[in-house]
C-alpha cells in the first residue's frame, strides 16, 4: 500500500495504466461479427460497404460509401454486438484507425438503448497514415436527453464505426479496437 502511494506521488495518477483488451483486430472471420447497416433501413439513400482485409501482416475493417442526408438519412456503418461484456473499470476505447480526413464516429449501444435511433456517439479524426485514437467513455454524447448522460462499461451491447451527418464520400480503415 504504501509503495502504491509512494508511485502515486512521484509519478502521478497516469503512471498507473489501466488494463488494456483486444475487442477485435479482424484477423479471423470478422464477417461473423460485424455487420453493415445504413440508413436505408429508415429511408435514407446513403449507400456503402465494409470489406475486410488480411495479409500475413496486418489485417483490417474497411468502410466505404456515399452518405447522403436526402429522405432524413445520413449514415453508414459497420457494426458489433458483444457476446461477452466489459468490466465496470473500462475506461474508454482505444483505434488504430486511417481515412480519407473525415470525421468519424464510434458509437455504442447499451442496455439503455432500446429505441433503434439512440446511441452514445464520439468523434474521432483519420488521416491517410495509420494512427492511434483513444476516446474515453466520459467523451460519448447520448443522442437523446432520455439516455443517461455517462456509459457504464458493463452496460455495454454493440460497438459502430460509424459515417455520419453530412453529405460524403466514406473511406475508413480501422485495424483493431481494445477497451482500456
Amino acid at each position: 500500500m504504501l509503495y502504491l502511494l509512494i508511485c502515486i506521488f512521484f509519478l502521478g495518477p497516469n503512471s498507473i495504466k489501466a488494463e488494456e483488451t483486444l475487442f477485435d483486430n479482424f484477423d479471423s472471420m470478422p464477417k461473423e461479427r460485424w455487420e453493415f447497416i445504413s440508413d436505408q433501413v429508415m429511408g435514407g439513400v446513403s449507400h456503402g460497404n465494409v470489406k475486410f482485409f488480411s495479409s500475413s501482416s496486418q489485417s483490417f475493417a474497411r468502410m466505404t460509401g456515399n452518405v447522403s442526408t436526402k429522405n432524413n438519412g445520413g449514415f453508414i456503418q459497420f457494426r458489433r454486438m458483444l457476446t461477452s461484456y466489459f468490466k465496470k473499470n473500462k475506461q474508454g476505447f482505444k483505434l488504430k484507425v486511417r481515412g480519407n480526413g473525415n470525421e468519424y464516429f464510434l458509437h455504442i449501444r447499451t442496455t439503455a438503448t432500446f429505441l433503434p435511433w439512440q446511441y452514445y456517439q464520439a468523434a474521432f479524426s483519420t488521416t491517410d497514415k495509420w494512427e492511434i485514437v483513444k476516446i474515453p467513455l466520459i467523451n460519448f454524447k447520448p443522442s437523446g436527453i432520455l439516455l443517461p448522460a455517462r456509459i457504464n462499461a458493463e452496460k455495454i451491447r454493440s460497438v459502430g464505426i460509424v459515417a455520419f451527418g453530412k453529405n460524403h464520400e466514406a473511406r475508413v480503415d480501422v485495424q483493431n479496437i481494445s477497451v482500456y
